[in-house]
This record gives structure tokens, sequence and C-alpha cells, in this order.
């Protein structure tokens, strides 16, 4: 039976990762670097990998990376300060989800951005806890972000459905054995989600799915 609902937070909560690829992008063109959004998602949302490596090629090269890691992440912080909001459905699914569900968020965010995120968004409330990028070792596609949510929630994989919107996020869902139901957004939508239990067209579409799995 279905107990937990386990939510990646950028691009399914809130709509975020044009933000991220729009620092991304400004800090790689300071270096004469260009980025375009196919070889954002590409590096970032599909393998997992970071796309400032495009202007690192010193023998320093980790050092370097830092550095313009440190740059993004400022710059990415700010962008966050504007208004931001939930994306358009979540609110309300979640309120019909909230009595039937545990729910926890796994998230490769970075625990600033994600609390001036959700500062602005009221979503919080909504969860039992939140894993971000400071709480694990390896980033998605792996899956040890996932599989930590199970130990702490002390459930089973097959207790669980993971609500993801990007391939890196079905593979690192799919590789601690849970199941992934997907929402595509329109930098993931030409995504590979063949190992998807579900992909849907708008978060709407989730409790209605969710009420064949809980009874099952």
């Amino acid at each position: 039976m279905l107990k937990a609902i386990l939510w990646d937070n950028d691009g399914v909560l809130v709509d975020t990762e044009h933000l991220y690829f729009q620092a991304t992008a400004q800090i790689l063109a300071e270096r004469q670097v260009g980025l375009s959004e196919e070889d954002f998602i590409r590096i970032s949302l599909t393998q997992g990998q970071s796309a400032l490596a495009l202007a690192v090629k010193s023998e320093n090269g980790e050092m370097e990376l830092e550095i313009l890691r440190r740059r993004r992440d400022a710059l990415y912080a700010s962008l966050l300060e504007g208004r931001l909001t939930a994306m358009e459905g979540v609110h309300d699914t979640l309120l019909q989800l909230k009595n039937r569900f545990r729910m926890v968020v796994v998230t490769g965010c970075r625990r600033n951005h994600f609390q001036i995120i959700h500062r602005q968004t009221g979503l919080l409330p909504f969860f039992e806890f939140a894993l971000v990028r400071e709480d694990y070792h390896h980033p998605k596609p792996h899956p040890e972000a996932y599989l930590k949510a199970l130990e702490r929630m002390e459930l089973k994989a097959e207790e669980c459905l993971v609500v993801e919107d990007s391939p890196r996020g079905l593979l690192a869902a799919s590789r601690a054995g849970l199941r992934c139901c997907v929402i595509p957004n329109r930098l993931t939508a030409g995504g590979d989600f063949g190992n998807a239990h579900r992909v849907l067209n708008h978060i709407r579409e989730l409790p209605s799915l969710l009420a064949g799995l809980s009874s099952s």
C-alpha cells in the first residue's frame, strides 16, 4: 500500500530551473563561454553535472570551479529574491493529499536557496522534512538522496512514490528502487522518461492516480 510521496522541488513544486539556467549562463558568459538551453538540459537536467565545467580548463580546475559555483550561487540567490510562487496547481494538490500520505521533499537545491524559495511559497507545512544538497554526498542521478529519505522515514521503497520532472531525477529514483511519476516542464519535456511509472501532463492529475495506487 502506498504510504508516502517524495517530491522533487525545482521544476515540480516551484518554477525555478529557468533562473538557475540564467545564473549559470551569465557566469559562463563572463568567461566568453556560451550556454544554450539545450546544453543546459543535457548537462545539468539529464546528466546531473555542472555546466560551469565548460569554463574550466586550468590545472587548478576544482579550485576554479568552486569559485565559479560560489559566484553562480550568489547570483541565483539574488534572482530567487524576486516574487516567486508555487507552480500552478501545486497548493491545491498538496491540500488534497496532506491527510492521505506522508510527504517529504528530496532536492538538489542548496539549503540557502531552498529557504529563500519557500519563504515565499508557504508550502513547507505540507512536508515532514526536506533533504537538501548539503544533506548527502552524491547528487542525483545517484540514488543516495532517496535512499536517505527512505531510511529516515523508516519505509520500504514499495510503500513510496517519487514525483520528478527530469531524466536525472527519474534515474535517481529508479536506482533507489522507487516508482517515479514524472511531470515534465518546458525545459524537460523532451527527456527520456521510458522508465517512469507514469508521465503526467499536469500535477492536478496526480490525486486520481494515487487513489488507485494506495488501494492496490
